[in-house]
């Protein structure tokens, strides 16, 4: 065959140029001396692609270094942070003012509507409220609840509060307001208020102070 018919493609050539690879079966040329229990080293070069990708990153390091600590006014991690939490707190603040039915606690109404009730009944066993309040909400652990005394003040707003922050230190009642929604609080709290009222089959003895719509009375 004729050695001009073989032509190394320019690609073959671009890689053999990138990785200084040698031929095979050129390994005695460059074998080292060294013996590794029968082990030999050879002196291969360090590939171009990769002492340039070294240089590239230490370029990069001395410009990010520069940049960092020398020119801070511009370039200011704090800063960039700073800003960043800032720009966060405007949108959730943003978000609060274009939905306020969501956040203003202090005008909650009871809800009255079947669903909701049905709701905030389902919540109420499936929360477990039933262990220290019974199905009934006539109380064990906990208060009764269909009375008119209360520990922590009654009404939806008082009732909704108590459920979001929990009950009193020590006596075991979590906070549920990471656990469920505010919706689904309201519609707790609304079930209680639906349950005022009742006869349980054992109520617990009253607790607290009654409840007069608006404020405690001893």
């Amino acid at each position: 065959m004729n050695k001009n018919s073989e032509q190394i493609s320019w690609w073959r050539r671009f890689l053999k140029s990138m990785t200084k690879a040698h031929e095979l079966g050129t390994e005695k040329d460059i074998m080292l001396d060294h013996d590794y229990d029968g082990i030999r080293e050879l002196d291969n070069v360090l590939p171009p692609w990769w002492l340039y990708g070294f240089y590239i990153t230490i370029a990069i390091s001395i410009f990010y270094y520069t940049q960092v600590f020398f020119n801070s006014e511009k370039y200011s991690q704090v800063k960039e942070y700073a800003t960043e939490v800032a720009e966060g707190k405007a949108a959730v603040e943003q978000y609060k003012l274009d939905n306020p039915e969501l956040f203003d606690d202090a005008n909650i109404v009871a809800l009255t509507e079947d669903t909701n009730i049905q709701k905030g009944k389902e919540l109420f066993t499936s929360k477990t409220c039933t262990a220290c309040h019974l199905d009934d909400l006539g109380g064990s652990i906990g208060p009764n609840l269909t009375d008119k005394e209360w520990i922590l003040g009654g009404g939806i707003k008082n009732i909704f509060n108590t459920i979001a922050k929990g009950g009193r230190p020590g006596k075991g009642m979590i906070a549920w307001e990471a656990i469920i929604s505010r919706e689904e609080r309201i519609q707790l709290a609304s079930y209680i208020i639906f349950m005022q009222g009742t006869q349980p089959a054992n109520p617990k003895a009253p607790e607290g102070d009654v409840w007069t719509g608006n404020k405690s009375k001893n």
